[in-house]
């Protein structure tokens, strides 16, 4: 994938890689150094990532904004694939984006009957393997999902997050000694950002 000029006019079309530059853009405060890597490896400036979610911020804010899931169709593209699914009584689709970023990742868009979007985070693309999670060491930074984690650590309680954008889990995972620890997990996007243990920041 080729750089993004700097200072790309207001009018040209958002692309998948703008879309990119605003999920690093929302991770940048947990981890700088790791957004910087990926912000090198698609060619971009540290302007042109703030020009990107500028640009998503007055979209998402427009009264003319259309409907979520159309905007994310006319970003993305139609997605790589829809899938009815099931979440507890409740019947939703699930519609899969890959992300060049991320080739193990797919962007989910989670939608009820009516088209309204219940969820928007990034999961593991379907047949990729997951991360082996048993230790807190295991946790690393964007190296699992929240279902991942979850499922990994159950049972794992869910917490209210700061921003539309992040979620929270707590739960119990030995350290590298077989010690049972009480962990936070903080994710953004749905990707784990960083973990604090027995409540306290690292």
């Amino acid at each position: 994938m080729g750089p993004m000029p700097s200072g790309t006019h207001a009018a040209s079309p958002f692309t998948p890689l703008d879309f990119q530059l605003v999920l690093l853009r929302r991770m940048a405060d947990h981890h700088p150094g790791l957004v910087e890597e990926a912000r090198h490896e698609l060619g971009v400036s540290v302007a042109d990532m703030r020009e990107a979610n500028r640009r998503w911020q007055a979209m998402v804010r427009s009264p003319r904004s259309r409907a979520p899931l159309s905007r994310y169709r006319g970003v993305l593209g139609e997605p790589e694939s829809r899938t009815a699914r099931r979440i507890g009584d409740l019947d939703c689709e699930a519609h899969l984006w890959p992300l060049p970023l991320w080739p193990s990742l797919r962007f989910e868009v989670l939608t009820a009957p009516n088209g309204a979007v219940w969820n928007e985070w990034l999961v593991r693309a379907p047949g990729a393997p997951g991360p082996v999670l048993r230790t807190l060491e295991d946790l690393a930074p964007w190296s699992c999902t929240v279902d991942e984690a979850a499922r990994a650590f159950a049972p794992a309680r869910p917490l209210e997050g700061t921003a539309p954008t992040r979620w929270g889990l707590t739960f119990t995972a030995p350290d590298a000694g077989g010690v049972p620890r009480r962990v936070v997990a903080e994710f953004t996007w749905g990707l784990l950002q960083r973990v604090a243990v027995d409540g306290a920041r690292p």
